[in-house]
C-alpha cells in the first residue's frame, strides 16, 4: 500500500509539471514582433533576389527548415502544398533551408515539389546570421506575417493557414 501511495505521488508531480511553462515562448520570435529583414536569394542562394522588406504590401509565408529534420521538412512542404491548393496570390512564400551542401537541398526541394520563387538554402546552418537574427535555437518554425511585416501566426499548420486565407479574402 505505501508503494501505492508514492506512485500516485510521482504521478500527480509529473503531470502537474508537465503544464508547468506551456505558455512561455519556445525560442524564436513570436507573435506581435516584427520580422528582421534579410536577404532572399535565388534558388542556389548565390544571387540576390530582393529583401523580405521588399514584399510588404502583402502578406508572407516564412517557413525555416532543413532535410535532416522531418518536421519541419514536412510542414515545409504542406504550407507550399496549401498555398498552391488555395491559390492565393496574396501571400508570398519565402522558404529558406538550413542544410549544409546546396546538392541534398535541391533534390529536397524537388521530391517535396516546393513550388515557390523565394525557396534557397542557407549553407551556414546554426552559425548563419539569419539564423540568429530569428532566435531558431530550439528548431526551426514557420511565421505567417502581415502586410507590415508583423508576425501574426507562429508555426502556423497547413489547415490554419488555409482557414486563415480564407477569413482574410
Amino acid at each position: 500500500m505505501r508503494h501505492v501511495k508514492w506512485i500516485f505521488v510521482v504521478l500527480l508531480i509529473g503531470s502537474l509539471t508537465s503544464f508547468v511553462g506551456k505558455d512561455k515562448p519556445t525560442g524564436g520570435l513570436n507573435v506581435g514582433d516584427i520580422a528582421p529583414d534579410f536577404q532572399i536569394r535565388s534558388m542556389l542562394g548565390e544571387q540576390p533576389a530582393g529583401k523580405l522588406s521588399d514584399l510588404r504590401g502583402r502578406y508572407v509565408l516564412l517557413s525555416f527548415w532543413a532535410s535532416y529534420d522531418a518536421q519541419s521538412r514536412m510542414q515545409n512542404a504542406s504550407l507550399s502544398n496549401a498555398l498552391r491548393s488555395v491559390g492565393s496570390d496574396s501571400v508570398e512564400m519565402v522558404s529558406v533551408s538550413f542544410d549544409e551542401y546546396p546538392s541534398v537541398f535541391q533534390e529536397t526541394v524537388r521530391k517535396d515539389q516546393i513550388a515557390t520563387s523565394a525557396c534557397f538554402v542557407e549553407t551556414g546552418g546554426a552559425a548563419s546570421g539569419l539564423y540568429d537574427k530569428y532566435r531558431l535555437k530550439r528548431g526551426f518554425a514557420t511565421y505567417l506575417l502581415d502586410a507590415d511585416g508583423v508576425i501574426v501566426a507562429k508555426n502556423i499548420s497547413a489547415a490554419e493557414l488555409s482557414a486563415y486565407l480564407g477569413q482574410a479574402s
